[in-house]
């Protein structure tokens, strides 16, 4: 009986290790962005890898394209933004954010964003911090 619970919490602890490992790679259990531990010319540094307050998101670049396109053709008002807008900045909440279409693409629908200065922010809604700006 003692091997049967000794086996048991031996189990447990590789079940619980396992998960704190995972969670750590994927940015954290209540990360807001997933860590993505690369640079790329297309969207700049990311967080490091395991970090868990990751500020940044790698968006394709033919994804960046339909996304801009859209704004473009659905003609989304501009909004003015006095604070200098950049990854990891915080939005004021006097600035509406608008809900990611699902045609966007499943990464990016938890987000919201804003049209401002010819660029698409992507922003984080809890904590409003800007995780991707598209050109």
């Amino acid at each position: 009986m003692k091997n049967l619970i000794a086996t048991a919490a031996i189990i447990g602890l590789t079940i619980t290790a396992s998960y704190a490992q995972y969670a750590t790679t994927r940015g954290g259990a209540n990360s807001a962005a997933p860590s993505t531990g690369q640079n790329s010319p297309a969207t700049g540094p990311s967080a490091t890898p395991g970090a868990t307050n990751s500020t940044s998101i790698t968006i394709a670049p033919e994804q960046r394209t339909k996304i801009k396109q859209y704004v473009l053709k659905q003609n989304v008002k501009p909004t003015a933004i006095k604070e200098r807008v950049a990854v990891g900045a915080t939005l004021p909440a006097d600035v509406e954010l608008l809900a990611v279409p699902s045609d966007w693409g499943m990464e990016v629908t938890r987000y919201r964003y804003v049209y401002s200065d010819n660029h698409v922010v992507l922003v984080e809604p809890s904590s409003r911090r800007v995780v991707q700006i598209i050109d």
